[in-house]
């Protein structure tokens, strides 16, 4: 059955191509691919930030150029991440920091460029095998998804927000306490059923809701600029000068090098895959998880950490490949596994692309138009980052207080032009206090802007579910699938909390192993 699906996955990709294999179409995958890439090399914003400040921008695009433009920022962000990570040792993104292990100490040695050509292969091929995962199982989920109702769904719901509160920060409670305050605010505007407005303190320009891109944006970007600002003079301190080594293996990846990497970004490219599928884990688990079992698996474990080119290898595969597989749980069942998913609902529903297992029946072109702009941003992907690897090397010279305001400017645009008004700027401000004293105190945005996505659904289903099982608990017996989703949560809740009571949380919190921690280097990791 999987391969009559995955058969048929590919009939309609066939078919996707010839919607984008077009001048205009490809030229914003590249526009896309090329400014993911920068931003994914200035330390401190990455795929989410970009994707958030971008959406507004593609209002006058059509569906599939301005779907193919995001998702081209996406993969290019997560490959240009690794830039810094191995020229600077200040990662693009907290994903890329196993890559500065070996990365940062194979640039000192003089092997920069060979270093950023197998992070940027890895990258190409982890993404590349990672989105054939999501066309040959986002279908047949999306099939099983439409027998799940009302019930079912909010258990779901209960579970994926317990699961994502407990792994994606260092405290259990402050993960689930980040994820309630985002179904608050989602909680934002006019009643779902009585229409009433609620905490809208007489403000019309709250009945429709808080709207996500100036959340996004001040929580993302605007926050981690004005952290970037108060620590400018150690940014600019590791812009110093990295010669090239003189001989010529130094600048190319060996034949050799490429049997030690093959095993190690297969293993990643699994790893990545299986983690972004399961809601809430991220990049940053899988590109950890990756490089920790490489060096588990290597004769010579002690040697990582001093410029072992696997160990980039494994980083990179993973950490790409988490992208396309996080969109699995999007696109069958309507739940975003990670934050740039998050982000991505507001721009797929703009577009007339709303996530779920509907849209395979009533939109099923433009799925398919997707699927082919994502495979061919990997190909983009591989040409750009190998043509101008050494010009975008140049973007991690710039100092940081050039830096600052032109991205402070964008935002400001970005969040006007999602509503046309002053008043989403000031929301935009709002929850940069919030983002910033969120960063301070270790709360977990990334289960916030998920709890505020999930939050309308999760209140919907629920206030169905009270209708369909008459306020009677006992009714749940007839939903077997909902009661298992139940019992998970709780088998989650009692797991999680025993393990960090424990203080072992085994691959779920990879970044305490000392081994691989991303401090374990000089210099600042962002």
């Amino acid at each position: 059955m999987a391969r009559s699906f995955c058969e048929a996955g590919m009939q309609a990709l066939i078919s996707g191509f010839a919607d984008v294999l077009n001048i205009y179409t490809l030229a914003w995958i590249c526009v896309g691919v090329t400014l993911g890439y920068v931003l994914g090399v200035l330390p401190g914003l990455g795929k989410a930030t970009g994707v958030a400040v971008s959406i507004p921008l593609t209002f006058y695009l059509e569906p599939v150029a301005a779907i193919a433009l995001l998702i081209g920022i996406a993969k290019g962000s997560a490959a240009g991440s690794a830039v810094s990570a191995i020229l600077l040792n200040t990662p693009g993104e907290p994903s890329s920091a196993p890559t500065a292990l070996d990365g940062y100490p194979l640039a000192r040695q003089g092997k920069a460029q060979k270093a950023l050509k197998m992070g940027l292969f890895a990258s190409v091929i982890g993404d590349f095998l990672s989105t054939l995962v999501l066309i040959c199982l986002a279908a047949p989920l999306a099939r099983y998804a439409l027998l799940i109702g009302p019930v079912e769904l909010c258990a779901i719901l209960v579970f994926s927000m317990t699961f994502i509160g407990g792994l994606s920060g260092k405290s259990l409670i402050k993960g689930l306490i980040a994820g309630a305050f985002g179904v608050l605010f989602a909680t934002v505007g006019l009643e779902t059923e009585s229409f009433i407005p609620r905490m809208t303190f007489g403000l019309l320009e709250l009945d429709d809701g808080l709207p996500l891109v100036p959340i996004a944006i001040g929580m993302l970007a605007v926050a981690e600029m004005i952290v970037q600002a108060g620590n400018m003079r150690q940014l600019d301190a590791e812009t110093a000068r990295i010669v090239d080594g003189g001989a010529p293996e130094d600048r190319v990846v060996l034949w050799s090098e490429w049997k030690r990497c093959l095993v190690p970004i297969l293993r990643g490219t699994l790893i990545g895959s299986v983690v972004g599928i399961l809601p809430g884990l991220g990049a940053s688990v899988g590109s950890f998880l990756s490089y920790g079992a490489t060096r588990r698996a290597s004769k010579n474990p002690e040697e990582f950490g001093t410029g072992r080119i696997e160990g980039i290898a494994a980083a990179e595969s993973a950490d790409n490949a988490v992208v396309p597989a996080s969109f699995v749980p999007l696109f069958a069942l309507g739940i975003p596994g990670s934050v740039i998913a998050a982000i991505l609902i507001a721009a797929f529903v703009l577009h007339g692309l709303t996530p779920g297992p509907r849209m395979f029946q009533e939109q099923p072109q433009l799925v398919a138009a997707v699927y082919a702009a994502m495979l061919c941003a990997s190909g983009v992907l591989l040409l750009i980052g190998y043509t101008g690897q050494r010009i975008f090397a140049q973007v991690t010279r710039v100092p940081i207080r050039l830096i600052i305001p032109g991205v402070l400017f964008l935002c400001c645009i970005g969040a006007w032009m999602e509503t046309g008004s002053i008043f989403a700027i000031y929301i935009m401000l709002a929850f940069t206090v919030f983002g910033f004293l969120a960063k301070k105190l270790d709360f977990s945005f990334v289960t916030f802007l998920i709890g505020f996505v999930i939050g309308p659904s999760a209140e919907l289903s629920f206030r169905q579910s009270l209708q369909i099982l008459d306020h009677r608990w006992t009714k749940l017996l007839d939903h077997p699938i909902a009661l298992v989703f139940i019992a998970l949560t709780l088998v989650v809740l009692v797991v999680l909390a025993r393990g960090r009571s424990a203080g072992s949380a085994g691959g779920v919190r990879p970044a305490r192993d000392p081994q691989i921690t991303p401090t374990h280097h000089e210099g600042r990791i962002s």
